[in-house]
């Protein structure tokens, strides 16, 4: 039995691995206030998005042995903790966006995924998106990042998965416009080693009135994160802190 279920697993990783996540980069930009759980979920339920053929009312569909295998869970609990998984997603998820508008900033609050059906006697996970957030994963002619759902399967900080889609978002950006005339050499060089003050960055990953202690901060929220990523992404990170007329911290990337 055991084997029977290591092969299900495998096969299930093999699937996951197959699939990528496409965002606006203005979704990317924006505070998550939510934790690794439905961030994860979330990121999940984006992977089974085809942009070519967006989904019929906004629904796609999981199973729970992909969600088991995702997230890693075998116990005999699993089930429990998946609906308190859910619960929480819906009670407390959701994005704070800023969009720059001609004259000024324009800011929008959206739960991602208010709906979702399930029942105890077959696999299936509905999961039904808001519409307010389908032009962020659907409507990506321009401005938007594509990544590997694996990368963000062994991630387990919230921390790591924010900072990961901000350095994919940029690097992005670097290869799409590394041999084409329209961006100078300093705009690659930013998008190769993107630079970030710190007010930007606790508001990028919800931590204002987090880690009062800077110490604190930057052990919790960018150093824990950037050893992750290093471990388990295609990425190979090293940051240094610059000090000029405000704190900035450059992440450099090799």
């Amino acid at each position: 039995m055991q084997e029977i279920d290591t092969g299900e697993r495998n096969k299930q990783i093999q699937e996951i691995s197959s699939r990528k996540v496409a965002e606006h980069n203005d979704l990317i930009s924006s505070v998550a206030k939510m934790d690794k759980t439905p961030l994860k979920m979330f990121e999940l339920a984006v992977s089974c998005i085809d942009t070519d053929a967006p989904p019929k009312d906004n629904i796609v569909f999981l199973s729970k042995k992909e969600l088991f295998t995702f997230f890693d869970v075998s116990d005999n609990d699993k089930h429990r903790r998946f609906k308190e998984a859910v619960e929480k997603m819906q009670e407390q998820a959701f994005f704070r966006i800023k969009e720059k508008k001609n004259r000024g900033f324009k800011f929008k609050r959206i739960v991602p995924i208010p709906y979702v059906e399930w029942n105890d006697y077959n696999d299936k996970v509905l999961i039904r998106f808001d519409q307010a957030i389908m032009p962020y994963l659907i409507d990506l002619k321009n401005n938007f990042t594509q990544y590997a759902i694996s990368d963000i399967m062994e991630l387990n900080s919230k921390y790591s998965i924010i900072l990961y889609k901000w350095f994919s978002m940029s690097y992005n950006q670097f290869e799409h416009y590394q041999y084409k005339p329209n961006r100078t050499k300093k705009q690659l060089e930013d998008y190769k080693s993107p630079r970030i003050i710190i007010s930007d960055l606790r508001e990028l990953t919800d931590t204002v009135d987090d880690y009062s202690r800077f110490d604190n901060f930057e052990k919790r929220v960018i150093k824990d994160a950037i050893k992750e990523i290093n471990s388990f992404t295609h990425f190979n990170v090293e940051y240094k802190k610059i000090k000029k007329d405000v704190q900035s911290i450059q992440y450099s990337f090799i």
